[in-house]
């Protein structure tokens, strides 16, 4: 399996030759209509960048020095960025949504005022030693302890992990301080392998009537998705399972499905969904609009209102 990621992960997008899969010799995706198919659904959005010089380590303002107030000005723009891209996919897949912006320092507050369905939990921009500590910390708390249903993204993954028991450590597996700079990273589309099919997450790859998943994900288990990142955690903390996996980066999804807890974590930006399709028109151009992602999410949020339900019956 290991050297079959590998020839998926090494081929370049924009090269003429075919796709190396013989099911898939073509250069567009099949039609998917977008429909929202949930009524409601009341989401939680968790802002992990920092806002300020007190959500920084130590650490990080001493190696910023005088650019720190131009580096956290950086992590405002991301955030408004990456908000909106998983705002927008709420918006889009639920007919009546309810969403709610909270930082993850303030995480546990929110969470017991909003009474949220679902938390999404969004990306990082820096290493993990430049967080202040104690917002760490009672984060891990907080998601340790959680009963509502919760996806990570990204670095959300990551600090779900890292909250676990993972380390968190760079691709070429050195730790963070380590290698600050010069690093492996991964910001392109890739293709992952499923590993556990069945999970209700991929819910519909068996169902050949409902035209959701592409061919390649039905025939293959493949999913293409957008990475940016070049952190990753080094292993599936316990307690949870191994969902789907890459070569470059192994642990690409998880779920823990134990304790009263529904917790599933992405290493993918799921949530660029609906957007970049008209950016770079290439061989896997989607003008409807169509990702892998945007089905991930959707089954997530399908699974978080089950579990929220069968929660109340109790």
């Amino acid at each position: 399996m290991a050297q079959e990621i590998k020839l998926i992960e090494e081929t370049p997008l924009d090269q003429s030759q075919p796709l190396p899969f013989p099911f898939n010799q073509r250069t567009y995706c099949r039609y998917e209509p977008i429909e929202k198919r949930i009524e409601e659904a009341r989401v939680l959005v968790v802002d992990n960048l920092l806002r300020d010089s007190g959500d920084a380590s130590p650490v990080a303002m001493k190696e910023w020095g005088r650019l720190a107030a131009s580096q956290i000005r950086r992590e405002r723009e991301i955030a408004s960025l990456a908000l909106e891209n998983i705002l927008s996919n709420v918006e889009r897949l639920v007919k009546r949504p309810a969403t709610k912006v909270t930082h993850v320092s303030e995480i546990a507050e929110a969470a017991r005022k909003f009474n949220p369905d679902a938390i999404v939990l969004g990306g990082t921009l820096r290493d993990f030693d430049y967080n202040n500590p104690e917002i760490l910390e009672s984060f891990g708390q907080f998601i340790r302890e959680t009963k509502t249903p919760v996806l990570g993204i990204c670095g959300g993954h990551q600090l779900v992990g890292l909250s676990f028991g993972a380390r968190v450590l760079t691709l070429d597996h050195r730790e963070q301080h380590e290698r600050r700079a010069d690093r492996t990273n991964e910001y392109q589309y890739r293709f992952i392998r499923i590993t556990e099919p069945d999970d209700p997450i991929f819910q519909g790859i068996y169902d050949s009537q409902s035209g959701i998943w592409q061919d390649y994900t039905k025939e293959a288990r493949i999913l293409r998705v957008w990475q940016n990142h070049g952190l990753q955690i080094d292993r599936v903390p316990e307690g949870f399972k191994l969902l789907a996996t890459a070569y470059l980066c192994r642990i690409q999804m998880m779920v823990k499905r134990a304790e009263g807890q529904l917790i599933y974590t992405v290493q993918f930006h799921l949530e660029k969904s609906f957007e970049d399709w008209h950016k770079n028109p290439t061989r896997w151009e989607h003008p409807n609009e169509s990702r892998d992602g945007r089905i991930i999410f959707e089954n997530f949020l399908r699974e978080s209102l089950k579990h929220a339900s069968k929660s109340s019956e109790n």
